[in-house]
C-alpha cells in the first residue's frame, strides 16, 4: 500500500508522540512514593481528581473558543442548528468535539485507573494529563495544516489515554481470570 503524503506526514509524527509519552512514563517515575496517596479506593480517586481538571480545562477553553466566535461572527451567532456555519466555526467545532471525545475518556481512564492500577502506577496519571493539554495545544495550532500539522497534538492527547484505558483493561481481564491479584 502506498501511503499518501498526508498519511505520511502523520505517519511520520506518530513515533515522535510515542517517544515523548514513554520519556513521560519513565519521567514519572521520578514523583516521590510519599507524594503517592494512601493505598485505598477514596484515596487513590481524590489523587486522580484533580488531574482530570486538566482535560475538562481542555475542553471548557474549547467551548469558549465557539462560543466567542458565533458571538463576534453575525453568520454564525443563531449556531450550528439554524445556519450552516462559516469554515471557522466548523474548524472550532471539529476541534471541539474531538476535545469533547478525547476529554471523556482521558477523565474515565484516570479514575478507572486510579483504583485498578498497582500503587505505585499511579504517577502516570498527573503524565497522561499534563500531556493532554500539551496535546490539544499542539492539535489546535496544527489544526490547519491538515492531519499532519495536527498528528503529533493528536498523539499526545490520545495515545497515553489509550495505554492507559488498555493497561487497566488487561490488569482486570488478569485479575478475572485469577492470573493477578490486587
Amino acid at each position: 500500500m502506498t501511503l499518501t503524503l498526508k498519511q505520511q506526514a502523520v505517519v511520520k509524527r506518530a513515533p515522535v508522540a510515542v517517544a515523548i509519552v514513554a520519556a513521560a512514563v519513565v519521567a514519572s517515575r521520578f514523583i516521590p512514593s510519599a507524594a503517592l496517596p494512601a493505598d485505598q479506593p477514596a484515596a487513590r480517586v481524590a489523587w486522580a481528581l484533580p488531574w482530570a481538571i486538566l482535560p475538562l480545562l481542555a475542553l471548557m477553553v474549547s467551548i469558549m473558543r465557539v462560543a466567542n466566535h458565533r458571538f463576534s461572527t453575525p453568520e454564525d451567532i443563531d449556531g450550528s442548528g439554524l445556519t450552516v456555519g462559516s469554515q471557522k466555526v466548523q474548524v472550532l467545532r471539529a476541534i471541539l468535539q474531538n476535545t469533547l471525545e478525547q476529554s471523556v475518556l482521558a477523565v474515565g481512564g484516570y479514575l478507572i485507573g486510579s483504583v485498578a492500577l498497582p500503587h505505585g502506577w499511579l504517577r502516570v496519571i498527573p503524565a497522561a494529563a499534563l500531556l493532554f493539554v500539551i496535546g490539544r495545544i499542539l492539535f489546535t495550532i496544527g489544526y490547519a495544516r491538515g492531519a499532519g500539522g495536527r498528528a503529533l497534538g493528536f498523539g499526545l492527547t490520545a495515545y497515553p489515554t489509550f495505554g492507559l484505558l488498555i493497561t487497566v483493561a488487561v490488569i482486570l481481564m488478569m485479575r478475572a481470570a485469577g492470573w493477578l491479584v490486587q
